[in-house]
């Protein structure tokens, strides 16, 4: 079959600007990778698209075929939702132009951008849109599937700074999403997943912000953690939107600004962000910078392209092997401070990371219908990120990560952003992360654009048929 699937792209070559890829090509290898060393997929083709019409081609040969289908842009899906075994891959990351117009604040991202090319072409003009927390996420799939943050707790989640798209259907049609055109296809790509097309161009409403910030990293010992994790609970309850940033506890990075005696050692850090006015920058952060003694504290005024790289040397490795729990908290009381310390203590990798992310600011404000986000009034989100490089490795790290969800569930939400739904959790979790109403919608949305569910390879909408 894949060697009938591989000589019947000859005929796809034909109709495409971009390259196609198959088994066996000299570049095959490479093409196929994906960020999480975990997923070792084999397509039969990849289609590296060069516009939408490539993309309109791939979808007509994949349903020609009978294959299945894969949009990839960062190749960031930990659930490996970039790629697909026996089936087709539309890479669209020869599209990554950027176009941003300053006097509408409108930035227009082709749909295989990732955050760094779209962070460097708004910052040019003071301007930022909310993205991943490291540089090589693809926008595309981080924008339809929620998209958190640094800056959310100022300007809400990606998909809520989305005002228009572009989007090739299950069809093969190009059309314009946005408020006044085909209004229920774009309610539905902020925040639906890719189940109801491919986005070959987002527009963005963007925000001032940069091109300096007060921002930057502190790191404690993990014996402050207890004192520590308080203390910023109780300082972000009453924090202004434009306070961003997290506590989490990681294992010191090996790098130049960190103490060798600390590198590799157990350490609580502090992440902070201002996006506030700069004159109120020094005062808006003197709390977090007066608390205790820290091992190092570099916040200071930085580039904002520089706090979105903060991550970059120590989650965005490629090929590093991942697995996540992620839920929203309703409370973060001194028990659950303790648990969350007590399981840090178990961690099966020093590249693993907790992290506590602070909300309630602009993105918790938005509407319950607005997006098919349902916005939780609760203080925190935990993110458990089970990172390490060693395959014998992979019991041990995904069972730890596992338990860090059981651990924290007495306070637990049992919900997260669509982008945070685990590959293994049950579908009867995004349904639920959605609520009943939103999800009914969405259904009637895939209904009508893929009633045969040609995009199935993601956190899945089946429609009703």
């Amino acid at each position: 079959m894949e060697a009938a699937t591989a000589a019947a792209a000859n005929g796809l070559r034909a109709t495409m600007e971009g390259n196609v890829v198959v088994a066996g090509d000299a570049d095959y290898e490479e093409a196929r990778k994906v960020f999480n060393g975990r997923v070792d997929k084999r397509p039969a083709v990849i289609a590296q698209c060069a516009s939408a019409g490539d993309v309109a081609a791939a979808i007509a040969f994949a349903r020609e075929h009978e294959l299945p289908l894969a949009a990839r842009c960062g190749g960031h899906s930990t659930a490996g939702f970039s790629s697909v075994d026996h089936g087709v891959v539309l890479d669209l990351r020869p599209m990554n132009a950027v176009e941003v117009d300053p006097a509408t604040r409108l930035v227009r991202a082709q749909g295989g951008t990732i955050w760094a090319e779209l962070d460097v072409a708004a910052q040019d003009h003071g301007l930022a849109v909310t993205g991943g927390r490291v540089s090589n996420t693809g926008v595309g799939g981080l924008a339809v599937g929620s998209g958190s943050g640094w800056i959310e707790r100022k300007f809400g989640l990606t998909c809520d700074q989305l005002v228009g798209a572009e989007v090739v259907t299950a069809d093969g049609d190009v059309v314009r999403a946005s408020e006044d055109e085909n209004s229920d296809l774009f309610w539905a790509i902020r925040g639906g997943g890719s189940n109801f097309g491919v986005v070959t161009e987002f527009e963005f409403r963007a925000e001032p912000l940069g091109p300096m910030v007060m921002a930057g990293m502190m790191l404690y010992p993990r014996d402050a953690a207890p004192e520590l994790i308080a203390f910023y609970r109780d300082l972000m309850a009453t924090a202004p939107d434009e306070l961003g940033g997290g506590v989490a506890l990681i294992h010191g990075p090996p790098a130049p600004f960190v103490p060798e005696e600390w590198q590799f050692k157990p350490v609580t850090g502090i992440i902070a962000l201002w996006m506030g006015s700069a004159a109120d920058a020094e005062e808006a952060v003197a709390p977090l910078k007066g608390y205790g003694q820290p091992i190092i504290d570099l916040v200071q005024p930085m580039p904002y392209t520089a706090v979105q790289q903060l991550l970059d040397g120590s989650a965005a490795i490629p090929g590093v092997r991942e697995y996540f729990r992620i839920d929203y908290l309703r409370e973060l009381p001194a028990e659950a401070i303790d648990a969350w310390i007590g399981h840090a203590a178990k961690v099966a990798s020093p590249m693993s990371q907790m992290v506590l992310e602070p909300l309630r600011g602009a993105e918790s404000r938005v509407p319950d219908h607005a997006t098919p986000l349902p916005r939780p009034d609760v203080p925190f989100a935990f993110h458990g990120l089970g990172l390490w490089l060693d395959p014998a490795d992979d019991d041990k790290n995904i069972a730890w990560t596992q338990e860090l969800g059981e651990v924290m569930s007495p306070w637990a939400l049992d919900r997260a952003l669509p982008n945070f739904v685990a590959e293994d959790d049950p579908a009867s979790r995004l349904r639920e992360s959605y609520g009943e109403d939103n999800y009914r919608r969405l259904v009637e949305i895939k209904d009508r654009w893929d009633p045969d569910n040609v995009f199935r390879v993601n956190k899945n909408i089946p429609p009703s048929g």
